[in-house]
């Protein structure tokens, strides 16, 4: 049996000429050789600092990994880190996580006692000339999927008792490319995740709700949906 590359190691690969070439970690597309398989978050927030699973990591300020209780009831997953995110290396301290807690708050959740995080934790985005405003890029299948063990981590270090899915890219990560969060928004779904059953609640992404024409009404959706998770966790 071979053993496994070096962590964070360029690979040698064999060319289709039968001579061989380096390939970069992010060219395999998965986060797995870089996640320690011991330690708290703390040790897996330091390890992610320097993740290389994916080509992501190549144009992003830093690695924005999730942060709140390690002993949360409540774990709260996005898509990826916006652009505030990326430069304070924090989940949510943009404008969609401040109407985010003040839509917890309102639904009876106290975002300090949640743990925040998103599905893929670099920042993707398209920018026309330097210095100009970073547009924020959906992420693809094969980025979320190359995550995937970061996440997969935090779920087994904080074991929270609800996950709420925030948005359709979080939904997918977490359920499968099939996932359409207005089918199932403000419903209470039971899934195995990364091999553990869980119980989710899925509704939007805070920042859909401040690109909304009606704002108000797609805020108090949000709510509503948080309420269905308040009353889970009551």
């Amino acid at each position: 049996m071979r053993p496994p590359p070096a962590r964070g190691r360029h690979r040698i690969r064999t060319a289709p000429s039968g001579y061989p070439h380096r390939m970069a970690p992010e060219d395999d597309y998965t986060a797995q050789p870089f996640v320690p398989e011991r330690g708290g978050l703390a040790a897996l927030r330091e390890a992610a600092a320097g993740c290389r699973g994916c080509p992501l990591h190549r144009d992003a300020t830093q690695t924005v990994f999730g942060a709140g209780r390690a002993d949360a009831r409540l774990m709260l997953v996005g898509e990826q880190p916006g652009d505030q995110e990326d430069r304070q290396g924090r989940p949510f301290v943009g404008p969609a996580g401040k109407l985010l807690d003040r839509a917890l708050a309102e639904a009876g959740l106290d975002p300090a006692d949640a743990y925040v995080t998103n599905a893929v934790k670099h920042f993707k985005f398209t920018q026309a000339e330097p210095r100009k405003r970073r547009i924020h890029k959906a992420p693809t299948l094969r980025e979320m999927t190359a995550c995937g063990p970061w996440l997969a981590a935090e779920l087994d270090r904080v074991e929270p008792e609800l996950i709420v899915v925030l948005g359709a890219t979080a939904g997918k990560a977490l359920l499968g490319s099939s996932f359409r969060v207005t089918q199932v928004r403000g419903t209470v779904l039971e899934e195995e995740i990364h091999g553990r059953p869980e119980r989710l609640v899925p509704t939007v992404h805070p920042s859909a709700v401040l690109r909304a024409d009606d704002r108000e009404g797609a805020y108090r959706g949000l709510v509503s949906d948080l309420e269905v998770a308040a009353r889970v966790l009551s």
